[in-house]
């Protein structure tokens, strides 16, 4: 049997009692999510995405089949206490992996590429994908099955959502060379496509619609598909006003992702500063 099909069959099968074969074939998954090698969702040739179901159900078999535990470090004199089937993710200097000190974590279970920068203090969830040359800045989330492609920076306190349950929901999608500023929040199966800019502040979930005023469009999401930022779109928070007749009378507006413009040489001039960090 393939890992795909025994993580199916022990994820299927009722009771809560474990053998040690079955701790050994979950590390067994788990080890093939370290390396990158299974993950919750793949982009397909046509550039669309797909939810790999079995593999969001292999992590949440780990929850079902952990113990909570204390997991003090060594002289830190901090307390944690966690599911023993999700330990803080140890790495060496072979993974060509930056993590500076100052409180950082990444539970076992997450693919960390070499050239990742990870800034103190930012977590990284068990299921998440974070690809070649992505910097992870101070109290920025990288939440379970999240999928993070190659030369991403995520700014300081960015948030990108963990979907977990049902196993068949999309999580969260950042592609390649996409800037997410400070303080945004990008939730609920929302997809950044590639070099698109979040500037600060900015919002993306799947009931806010995004307003284009450049191809004067508005995105939504839809029943079978989750709501998407066009590759190289700037998108900056905004504003709309409320057209019922209270909301008129008292001047009341509503958050708005707008889109300002697509990205050009001015764009990428001023984030060159990328390279350096890296």
């Amino acid at each position: 049997m393939s890992l795909r099909e025994q993580i199916e069959a022990l994820a299927a099968r009722e009771g809560g009692d474990y053998s040690d074969e079955d701790f050994a074939l979950f590390a067994e998954f788990k080890a093939a999510l370290n390396r990158g090698e299974i993950r919750a969702a793949e982009r397909d040739p046509d550039g669309k995405w797909h939810t790999n179901a079995w593999v969001k159900r292999g992590i949440l078999l780990g929850f079902r089949m952990g113990s909570i535990i204390e997991m003090t470090p060594s002289g830190a004199g901090l307390q944690f206490l966690d599911k023993n089937t999700y330990p803080i993710r140890r790495f060496s200097t072979a993974d060509r992996v930056r993590i500076v000190p100052g409180g950082s974590s990444i539970r076992d279970g997450a693919y960390i590429a070499p050239g990742v920068v990870c800034m103190p203090p930012m977590f990284v969830n068990a299921g998440a994908y974070v690809d070649e040359g992505t910097m992870i800045d101070s109290h920025a989330l990288v939440g379970s099955c999240a999928q993070v492609g190659k030369r991403v920076h995520l700014s300081a306190a960015a948030q990108i959502g963990g979907v977990l349950e049902p196993a068949g929901a999309m999580p969260v999608i950042i592609e390649d060379d996409v800037i997410v500023g400070g303080n945004c929040g990008v939730y609920e199966g929302a997809i950044v496509r590639e070099r698109a800019v979040l500037a600060s502040g900015v919002i993306i979930t799947g009931s806010t619609p995004v307003f284009d005023l450049v191809r004067e469009e508005i995105y939504r999401r839809s029943a079978d598909s989750p709501i998407e930022i066009p590759a190289g779109a700037v998108v900056v928070p905004g504003a709309r006003a409320v057209q019922s007749e209270k909301g008129r009378e008292w001047g009341l507006s509503l958050y708005a992702p707008v889109i300002v413009k697509y990205r050009d040489e001015k764009t990428d001039a001023a984030t060159q500063l990328e390279d350096l960090l890296r």
